[in-house]
């Protein structure tokens, strides 16, 4: 494409790229986010391969601060922006191998198991749902949390009648779709349309009860408080030290009993 001014004029011209990033999200031109899915599995990959110097299997963290550390920081990098690809209709096996391939090698990391293991086994020992299903509780409570969202908001506008309240139907809603449109049409939106009646409670964004002056504890702060437990550590020290010691007289006491016990076998 020749812009008509420098430097896209002449021989120089404006040439498309095969991936557009904005805000992190990764698109292709046929909206199928392979790129997205390969970025973020391969940045959290690199991440787990990183955090293997924290640890390994004689020292350094233990099982459970890693599985923390996986779950707090490297599984949210490689879900960023799952709802772009991951909604009921969507093609992503391809998504699935790369992410699942990732959180193998999380899990061997935190058990310290062999690389040969079977990655629903080291995925049950380190307390890690498959990815699939992670996937799908973040997308259940994403379409739940619509009924959050204020009266105005500008996901409304692209929902349903019974859904859009006080915001401004959009020319593209769900609504001025036909139903034959509405049965071929696959997305996030439309996800969410399906699943928002099973939300039963009511939620009030701006209720009065929310507001400044009128939460709990303004209202009975006089009420309420808070007593700070601070532990000593030197009493903890020695119930420590005194813990170790009858321990220590246990298992001597163990050993006597297993000595006359071979001798008292011996004799027979």
């Amino acid at each position: 494409m020749d812009l008509g001014y420098a430097p896209y004029t002449g021989d120089r011209f404006l040439t498309p790229k095969t991936y557009w990033r904005y805000l992190g999200f990764y698109f292709d031109r046929k909206l199928q986010f392979h790129e997205h899915v390969r970025y973020y599995a391969t940045k959290s990959f690199s991440t787990v391969q990183a955090m293997r110097m924290l640890s390994n299997s004689t020292r350094g963290l233990p099982p459970l601060e890693k599985r923390l550390l996986y779950r707090a920081c490297i599984l949210l990098i490689a879900t960023y922006g799952f709802r772009l690809w991951f909604f009921e209709g969507a093609k992503n096996k391809t998504a699935f191998k790369s992410l699942t391939q990732m959180q193998h090698k999380a899990a061997l990391w935190i058990t310290g198991a062999f690389r040969t293991s079977p990655t629903g086994g080291t995925e049950a020992l380190a307390g890690l749902i498959p990815v699939h299903l992670h996937l799908r509780k973040l997308a259940d409570c994403a379409n739940l949390r619509i009924a959050t969202l204020s009266d105005t908001h500008p996901i409304r506008s692209l929902l349903s009648a019974d859904y859009v309240k006080e915001a401004e139907v959009h020319p593209c809603s769900i609504s001025n779709m036909t139903p034959d449109m509405q049965d071929k049409v696959h997305g996030t939106i439309m996800e969410a349309e399906q699943h928002h009646h099973e939300l039963t409670e009511v939620f009030k964004p701006c209720a009065a009860e929310n507001r400044p002056g009128f939460r709990l504890m303004d209202s009975f702060a006089a009420q309420v408080s808070f007593n700070d437990f601070k532990v000593n550590m030197e009493n903890e020290a020695l119930s420590v030290n005194n813990r170790k010691i009858e321990l220590d007289a246990l298992i001597d006491e163990l050993k006597k009993h297993r000595v006359l016990w071979n001798r008292r076998k011996s004799a027979r």
